[in-house]
């Protein structure tokens, strides 16, 4: 944020010099238009404002070069020896303390480049080497020469450097493009910014928002409203408040060099445990770079008081938000794991689950792919009865743009055939519509599941008919138990099950039943199939309910207060202020019913 307001302003104060009576007020007023304009196009999506990227950073690259050429040659060639490396030394002896503190401005002309084309995500790494080898440092290089030689004839020039050695007859083409180029840089940023919140709500680090994926094609092209009106907001404040584009360096400084000092952190945990690189390269690594990033970083450390406050107070206000959420959401799943439901207790229950048993489908929502989640515990304790048919639906979302109808739901049975519960998994891929109507979503969850107990009467029909046709070829007489398909008994468990271990329980057809291909496989020629689509279908006719948690963490009374804040408070008021986690169908109220629940962490 601090990179892109910097070169927002610095571009801006270039007109102070050039139309008359434009002073300070006039640069921040304008610098907050051109600000509201950049976020005002976020919703399009980088692919839609991304196309001028290519050319206009084409065009400052090159105008860069061309003018460091012209300033060199017109005032001052000599400037080419800087390359000698004894100047560093002869700079330092010179100037002692102030070499140091003159690091923290140096720290501004290594850096910034590298947001118009790594922080964007999508170019190959070939493509972002190639470019800053062949193109941004050699013109970054000449540009800064060419400055340099500028000052050596105008050493009063120094606060407007850069548009003050820019010919005159250029002024206006130079202008437009760097205030380009410096919306096309915090565009960069902003992306960035999307893709950092994305992956932290990935990993579990930040309360749940809401994404916009604005590319069919490319996942990485994302645009979050929420956080991009708080930067929108904040950049306003800061650019109204700070007024001087040399705090708001300062910032940017400090922001960069600690990025620069975690990646290299970060760098050498990757050579040792994924490279696996050899062990005194690793530890050359961080010496060599540690050293010179941590020269840096005691250099703008000294400009805290000047700005520098300001990347760090909005670093540690994320840090709070990000591990408060990890750690709640971290304790919430562990909780949820000690109280999932054995199989075993729901068998114990019986048919009826130790309640009754009434027409409907039951739609209970939990986050738990595996396991009965505590919250049906509940549920049966709370409710007078229970539905027909019980459904545990978890959503989860895969990174592919669409997943076609036929291959939304996944299903598997919980219990035996007489408990009629599944599980469900409904995919969605990051561009389908989530908030559908839910009678489109209903009548689709009941032709999956009629497809699914097809498709599991066929395959047991398949693998019973494969036991017959062994025997015969072997010619072993044994005894077979009757037939746990049969009209009169619904107690078959789960074909993955049966593989599991239970194959004794698989029993032959009767003989008036012929066998046939799983292809050709009818309800009709099996009762029991026939039995649960008939009961399938009644309980669609009574309706569907959506069984919800409205789940409170709370800490346990034995914690400490620390953990008693950071949980009852903190944590809770992200939960009650992120957006709802299942919660995404269109479903009328009278339909719902939440159950609550109290997690002790």
């Amino acid at each position: 944020m601090a990179f892109s307001l910097h070169q927002f302003m610095s571009a801006v104060s270039g007109l102070q010099g050039q139309v008359p009576g434009f002073n300070t007020d006039a640069v921040v007023m304008v610098s907050i238009i051109v600000l509201l304009l950049l976020f005002s196009v976020q919703r399009f999506g980088t692919g839609k404002v991304g196309f001028m990227f290519a050319p206009i950073l084409g065009l400052w690259f090159i105008n860069l070069s061309s003018i460091g050429i012209y300033n060199i040659v017109k005032y001052d060639i000599s400037v080419v020896r800087a390359f000698n490396p004894a100047y560093i030394y002869l700079f330092f002896q010179t100037n002692g303390m102030k070499a140091w503190s003159a690091l923290g401005g140096c720290v501004l002309c290594i850096t910034g480049a590298e947001a118009m084309f790594a922080d964007l995500g999508h170019f190959s790494v070939k493509s972002i080497q190639v470019a800053f080898t062949a193109v941004v440092f050699p013109c970054l290089l000449i540009a800064y020469m060419g400055q340099a030689a500028f000052l050596m004839k105008n050493p009063l020039a120094v606060e407007r450097i850069f548009y003050d050695s820019v010919p005159g007859v250029l002024f206006w083409p130079v202008f437009v493009i760097a205030t380009l180029a410096a919306m096309i840089a915090s565009q960069a940023m902003i992306s960035a910014t999307f893709s950092c919140i994305k992956q932290a709500m990935a990993l579990g680090c930040f309360p749940r928002i809401k994404i916009i994926h604005t590319s069919k094609k490319i996942m990485g092209q994302i645009y979050i409203p929420v956080m991009n009106w708080f930067l929108m907001v904040m950049c306003i404040i800061i650019v109204a408040t700070f007024r001087s584009t040399n705090d708001i360096a300062n910032a940017y400084g400090i922001a960069e060099v600690g990025v620069m000092m975690v990646s290299t952190v970060l760098v050498t945990l990757v050579m040792l445990l994924i490279w696996q690189t050899n062990l005194f390269l690793v530890l050359c690594f961080p010496i060599l770079f540690g050293a010179v990033e941590f020269a840096y970083l005691t250099a703008v450390l000294s400009k805290i008081r000047e700005g520098g406050w300001l990347p760090l107070a909005f670093s540690s206000l994320f840090l709070c938000i990000m591990y408060t959420w990890n750690y709640g959401s971290v304790l919430k799943y562990q909780s949820e794991m000690r109280g999932k439901i054995s199989l075993d207790f729901i068998l114990d229950l019986g048919a009826t689950l130790g309640t009754v048993r009434v027409p409907g489908i039951g739609l209970v929502y939990n986050e738990l792919v595996q396991g009965i989640p505590s919250i049906f515990g509940q549920l049966l304790v709370t409710l007078p009865a229970m539905h027909s048919t019980i459904v545990f639906v978890c959503i989860k979302y895969i990174p592919v743009p669409y997943v076609p109808l036929e291959e939304r739901f996944l299903f598997r049975r919980v219990g035996q055939k007489d408990y009629h519960m599944f599980r469900c998994v409904a995919r969605y891929g990051y561009k389908d519509v989530r908030k559908e109507d839910h009678g489109f979503f209903e009548q689709l969850l009941v032709e999956s599941l009629e497809k699914f107990l097809r498709r599991e009467a066929q395959e047991i029909a398949l693998e019973t008919s494969t036991m017959e046709a062994e025997r015969d070829d072997i010619s072993v007489v044994s005894e077979v138990p009757q037939s746990p398909a049969s009209e009169g008994d619904l107690r078959t468990p789960l074909l993955s099950d049966q593989r599991s271990g239970d194959d004794n329980r698989m029993g032959t057809r009767d003989d008036s039943a012929p066998v046939l291909p799983s292809s050709s496989m009818s309800a009709e020629e099996d009762p029991a199939l026939e039995y649960e689509l008939e009961a399938l279908r009644e309980a669609m006719a009574s309706g569907f309910t959506y069984l919800l948690a409205h789940g409170d963490v709370r800490a346990r009374k034995e914690s400490f207060f620390t953990k008693k804040f950071i949980i009852n408070y903190f944590y809770a008021f992200l939960r009650r202020n992120c957006r709802a986690g299942t919660a995404t169908l269109k479903v009328p109220h009278s339909n719902i019913m939440r159950v609550g629940m109290t997690y002790m962490v």
